[in-house]
């Protein structure tokens, strides 16, 4: 606009009829397409070109033709026209969840023990909607959440959330002491924690949140966590396991194949492992698109057997670290 020239304000709605009647050359065909009559089309083309001041079309019996200035804003006006289009279509899409995407930040004991199988669910009820999963430690994909990385996490406890991040408990889970074959033996005893020193060990490395949290375990019953191997996944953890390298603590529901066909054999200890969770973790300052806010209420959603009304924590840990 140059300037000193007063701004034109045009109903848009009139922009929206002049691109359908200048598509279908004809006063009635327009009318059909946008659920209207003639006499009002007529009546808005007429009001546009008064308040444009200017003649957009030549009107005859058999319709209407553009005018040079009419083909001038009708060549501005379609690109403009079916985006419009094209953004309802994919709004209506995204909000019958026929289109859209989910990030989800996942630790590798919440993917295998309790997100992968509401995935499959999810996926196959809504299969247009793309999914995108993040690997990551616990304090990685409260991090995540927190830089607006991911629509969500799901974590496996110990966790620490911040100010303005909710946390919400989706399932409990326990873990248990394995060995390999050549461990077979020490499964008719009950260990002490103390013992197990005696015993090589197999742990996640020294930065994981699972690694803190036995750590403390030892320590609650004055003994010592000195693994004799490291390793960066739980599937290795039982790899190893399985190659007589050691005894893991690993948990129950990644175990209890490998237990029921013998390929492990589970110990026992006098002293009871703390259960753990696997819980939620979202921004609920941030909205969510129509298919993240659609998956996170069937992880909320209360299971057969389950209580109805999950736990939510704010700025708070599940465990001392």
């Amino acid at each position: 606009m140059k300037e000193g020239m007063a701004p034109m304000y045009v109903d848009w709605e009139y922009y929206k009829i002049f691109y359908y009647v200048a598509k279908y050359q004809n006063f009635t065909k327009a009318a059909r397409v946008l659920g209207n009559n003639q006499p009002n089309i007529t009546h808005s083309m007429n009001r546009l070109e008064s308040q444009l001041n200017c003649v957009l079309f030549t009107r005859s019996n058999r319709g209407v033709t553009l005018t040079p200035e009419g083909e001038m804003l009708y060549s501005r006006i379609a690109s403009a026209a079916v985006q419009i289009q094209d953004a309802e279509e994919e709004l209506s899409a995204s909000a019958t969840l026929e289109h859209g995407s989910i990030s989800i930040s996942a630790t590798e004991t919440a993917l295998n023990i309790y997100l992968a199988e509401k995935l499959r669910t999810f996926h196959t009820e809504y299969p247009g909607i793309r999914l995108r999963i993040s690997n990551h430690s616990t304090p990685q994909a409260v991090q995540a959440v927190k830089n607006g990385e991911v629509d969500f996490a799901v974590i496996s406890t110990p966790a620490e959330v911040e100010q303005g991040l909710k946390m919400v408990e989706l399932r409990p889970f326990y873990e248990v002491l394995v060995g390999g074959k050549t461990f077979t033996a020490l499964a008719s005893r009950r260990l002490t924690l103390k013992e197990l020193s005696c015993y090589p060990l197999i742990s996640l490395g020294d930065e994981s949140m699972t690694r803190s949290f036995y750590r403390q375990f030892f320590l609650d019953h004055d003994a010592v966590l000195r693994p004799d191997t490291e390793a960066a996944t739980t599937d290795q953890m039982l790899t190893l396991v399985k190659s007589e390298l050691g005894l893991a603590f690993v948990p129950e529901p990644m175990a209890k194949e490998r237990l029921a066909r013998g390929e492990l054999v589970e110990l026992h200890l006098q002293e009871i492992i703390p259960s753990r969770s696997i819980c939620l973790v979202y921004d609920h300052h941030r909205p969510l698109n129509t298919a993240a806010r659609k998956f996170q209420q069937m992880l909320t959603k209360a299971e057969p057997g389950q209580p109805a009304a999950p736990k939510q924590a704010e700025n708070v840990s599940f465990i001392s670290q």
